[in-house]
């Protein structure tokens, strides 16, 4: 196979309990390193993490390294300032969160060049530290906690809607425009969905093996995915696509809070009975059947499921009223 030079973007901010065996995971690599460069833009960490990255910007190494700010601090913006000081034909994402597989960066080359896809990628197999930890990655990576989202699961190669981080023939960013700044959170889901319209294909290969530590706190959890229900509005709005089973968790929040306030005003618990006792059926045998041997999982199991449905659906719900003015243009634009 040809061994074009990779430029590997890390968009990091305070990952000091991880950076480390982020950066061993690459320099481990069966790639040849004289043909890799590592770009690491860094939102101003301030809990060490940079003094770790110190060490490993020695002059006498045979990789090529380069450590770039990001005042914004925010992840759309890393990875452009990372796509401009970028020389490689091919552009890979690996977040200071993860470890890749060594065999990571030649397989991802090596989909390119055998599909011709413009972008491929694997699998998100996350993994806890810690009871707590490793309940909130068995529940992000369920179809009952994650939805359809393929990568989280993938089993097959095949053609996709997205995948996990992602290896991109540069050229892509030359057709398309490079990462929208307005968006804090799924930045890389609306460039996956440009990237679609525009005729460009991805390539999902569960081979392409990549580890993600999952968040150790419950709020931490409900935060991100908030977040992604909020920023979801916006991707819809900017890409005029939307899934319909993206509506299931908002239209849950509003029954739940409806039904709740119909019950209360009424003095009927029957409205919210009617409501939550279906999901809590729903959450306690999903929960039951996910968590398989160790049962003492399935009641904090149970509490994760329902963080993420409740915080991405009630952030989609704020999401249409953040980005409200937004539907008027498009209602005008495509007038």
């Amino acid at each position: 196979m040809d061994y074009p030079l990779v430029s590997i973007i890390m968009p990091i901010r305070n990952e000091a309990a991880y950076i480390e065996r982020s950066l061993r995971a690459i320099l481990v690599q069966d790639y040849p390193l004289e043909n890799m460069e590592i770009i690491i833009v860094d939102g101003m960490s301030d809990d060490g993490t940079r003094e770790i990255i110190a060490n490993y910007q020695q002059p006498t190494t045979n990789y090529k390294f380069f450590l770039l700010d990001n005042p914004s601090k925010i992840v759309p913006v890393a990875l452009n300032i990372g796509l401009k000081q970028a020389k490689g034909e091919v552009i890979i994402r690996v977040d200071g969160h993860c470890e890749i597989a060594p065999d990571y960066v030649r397989r991802c080359v090596e989909v390119l060049q055998e599909t011709g896809a413009d972008c491929v990628g694997g699998t998100q197999h996350s993994v806890g530290e810690g009871f707590l930890s490793s309940t909130i990655a068995l529940a992000t990576t369920s179809p009952f906690g994650a939805g359809d989202a393929y990568f989280r699961y993938a089993r097959a190669a095949r053609w996709a809607e997205s995948v996990y981080l992602g290896a991109y023939r540069k050229d892509v960013f030359e057709r398309i425009g490079t990462f929208d700044e307005e968006l804090v959170r799924n930045q890389d889901n609306e460039f996956e969905i440009r990237l679609r319209q525009a005729g460009g294909k991805i390539w999902l290969d569960p081979f392409i093996r990549c580890v993600y530590y999952s968040r150790q706190r419950l709020d931490g959890i409900w935060l991100q995915y908030f977040q992604y229900g909020v920023y979801r509005v916006r991707v819809i709005q900017k890409r005029h696509k939307i899934l319909y089973r993206q509506l299931v968790p908002p239209i849950f929040v509003l029954a739940f809070i409806l039904s709740l306030l119909t019950s209360l005003f009424k003095k009927q618990p029957i409205w919210f009975l009617s409501i939550i006792v279906p999901y809590i059926i729903v959450n306690i045998t999903f929960s039951l059947g996910f968590s398989r041997k160790k049962l003492q999982t399935m009641p904090i199991l149970a509490i994760v499921f329902f963080i993420l449905h409740f915080a991405w659906g009630l952030g989609f719900i704020y999401g249409l009223w953040r980005w409200r003015k937004f539907w008027f243009s498009i209602k005008k634009a495509e007038g």
